[in-house]
């Protein structure tokens, strides 16, 4: 028997063994690893002016969340949730970088971000997008819906969006769509499983 030809099995087998010791992740949020028909990047800005792209925050799982400052219930909602996530994960939430994205840009100002999002953690960060087409094109990126809903008054309008989130690995590979209200222990598991 050629010793190349065994070498060379030899290696397969040993390859295969270590994908088989690799238990793909259990997540309880929706796996849509390996999607190309979501959002791969972004360009925001920050509320101090500063451009951000997924790049910004390499090493980090990123949680990305669509809102506006003015909503009643959801955002607030979902802002909690990911500070409770931040307490249960402990040291390792060092290593997760919560982004709000505003589809409310008209009201939601630099000033308005830099003060609203961090008070739910001093570590959140708030992103706009600097026009109307830039909204659009993330939104389009990332398949979101958002729609302004006119109020009583000019100014009362509220804005109607999608309830879910995103997380990229430390890699900045989408890997899942986090559906709405399911309790931060449900998300702690899954960003735990990002982080190994």
């Amino acid at each position: 028997m050629n010793i190349t030809f065994l070498r060379n099995c030899c290696i397969a087998a040993l390859l295969i063994a270590l994908t088989a010791c690799s238990p793909k992740p259990e997540f309880k949020n929706i796996d849509i690893t390996g999607s190309t028909a979501f959002g791969k990047d972004f360009s925001l800005v920050d509320p101090d002016g500063k451009v951000r792209t997924l790049a910004d925050f390499k090493g980090k799982v990123v949680l990305m969340f669509f809102g506006y400052t003015q909503c009643p219930d959801i955002c607030p909602t979902t802002l909690t949730e990911m500070q409770q996530v931040m307490a249960l994960l402990g040291p390792q939430s060092d290593k997760v970088q919560v982004l709000f994205v505003t589809v409310d840009p008209e009201r939601d100002t630099a000033a308005i971000l830099k003060q609203y999002v961090p008070a739910f953690d001093p570590r959140f960060l708030g992103l706009r997008p600097v026009d109307d087409a830039a909204l659009e094109k993330v939104a389009k990126d990332f398949k979101i819906y958002y729609k302004k809903v006119p109020g009583t008054s000019p100014g009362s309008y509220t804005m109607d969006h999608t309830a879910g989130s995103y997380a990229f690995d430390p890699e900045g590979r989408l890997r899942l769509y986090i559906k709405h209200a399911q309790g931060p222990e449900t998300l702690a598991h899954d960003l735990k499983e990002l982080l190994k």
